[in-house]
């Protein structure tokens, strides 16, 4: 691949071109807002030039709701010898396209799981795809010469290519990134109006479960307004879930012992379901999930101090696997978890002891 018109310069847009681009590519950049072309282009991305000549690759990367559209100007204008969308579903865009007629050899519906709670060129980066998986719908239809196009794409943006069907995929992408940003969204909504003496107790727990919630709730309209029903049956489920646990609950109040054993069993079934579905969660690089012993330690909130926590785990000859931080409420301080394999706890616990750091049990 030596020449890409990207069309439309957000988050995924401008950090596929950015890759490409520090790849050796050139890149040519297109939005509905010119200014937005002009800062993705300013940050390295490519050009906002349009190309003289059909280019290899255009990469359409607009909202869910305008990808056919967006698909079928480029082209009818012959602006590529391949294209591709990179929006959250796949189905519907596809069933668009074929209404209207056109096709579809040259055109392989993919999406990239990545992204930020921030949004638009600025918050783009060339490695957010690094590591990540990037699904690619191919039908019977779609030339061999594309799919090529697209893995060679894939393999600069330096991801994992998963093959799938296109309806698989939205109804996946229901299950483990949809419906789970409206439960956070949900639970982070509880905070709105409480307390704020409660509010000054969210520990990371609170934290892991809200972090997704911070994202552009525009973005996330269009993207739920282009797979409702498979994200409503998931959320139907999740209520059921929810009635029951409620009431559990409420039987772990009554007087009576029978009823409060069943309240136990009813809360102590959601909670064993949720291990089990926990430990499905794929680990590092994709594989099966590992356990990982826990040494947290105590730092200052000063510059250099994560810094100097690596060097010393360096030297100790141990790989940090995981790292969380807790910030002290009040406090210039914090706790930092570092995850490591079990046998390596006890090694850099005394090694970092040994440096004058802080470990807690």
């Amino acid at each position: 691949m030596r020449t890409a018109l990207v069309i439309g310069t957000g988050l995924i847009g401008t950090s596929a071109a950015l890759a490409l681009a520090s790849r050796g590519v050139t890149v040519h950049l297109a939005d509905h807002d010119p200014a937005q072309a002009r800062t993705a282009a300013a940050l390295g991305a490519g050009t906002d030039e349009a190309p003289e000549h059909p280019v290899d690759l255009c990469v359409v990367a607009v909202p869910p709701a305008h990808v056919a559209g967006t698909l079928a100007d480029a082209m009818r204008g012959g602006a590529a010898r391949a294209y591709i969308d990179v929006a959250s579903v796949k189905g519907g865009p596809r069933r668009e396209l074929e209404a209207l007629g056109l096709d579809l050899t040259p055109y392989i519906g993919t999406h990239p799981m990545s992204g930020r709670e921030r949004s638009g060129p600025l918050a783009a980066t060339a490695d957010l795809f690094e590591g990540r998986p990037w699904v690619l719908t191919p039908t019977r239809d779609t030339d061999t010469e594309v799919l090529n196009l697209a893995l060679e794409l894939v393999a600069l943006c330096r991801a994992v290519p998963v093959v799938m069907d296109a309806d698989a995929h939205d109804r996946a992408v229901a299950l483990v990134s949809h419906m789970p940003h409206l439960v956070s969204s949900m639970v982070a909504a509880r905070l709105e109006h409480a307390e704020e003496s409660a509010v000054r107790l969210c520990g990371q727990g609170i934290r892991d479960v809200t972090r997704i919630a911070a994202s552009d709730p525009r973005m996330w309209i269009d993207i739920l307004s282009a797979n409702p029903g498979p994200v409503a049956d998931l959320l139907a489920a999740v209520a059921t879930d929810l009635d029951e646990t409620v009431t559990a609950l409420r039987a772990l109040q009554s007087a009576d012992e029978d009823t409060r054993t069943e309240g136990v069993a009813g809360v102590e079934s959601v909670l064993r379901r949720g291990n089990a579905g926990q430990t499905r969660v794929p680990g590092k690089h994709g594989a099966a999930p590992a356990a990982y012993e826990v040494v947290a330690v105590l730092i200052d909130d000063q510059p250099g101090q994560l810094a100097r926590i690596f060097a010393d785990a360096d030297r100790a000859g141990v790989n940090i696997e995981d790292v969380r931080i807790e910030h002290a409420t009040g406090q210039q301080a914090g706790l930092i978890q570092l995850m490591v394999e079990p046998n390596a706890a006890p090694v850099l616990s005394a090694a970092l002891r040994e440096r004058g750091w802080s470990i807690r049990q």
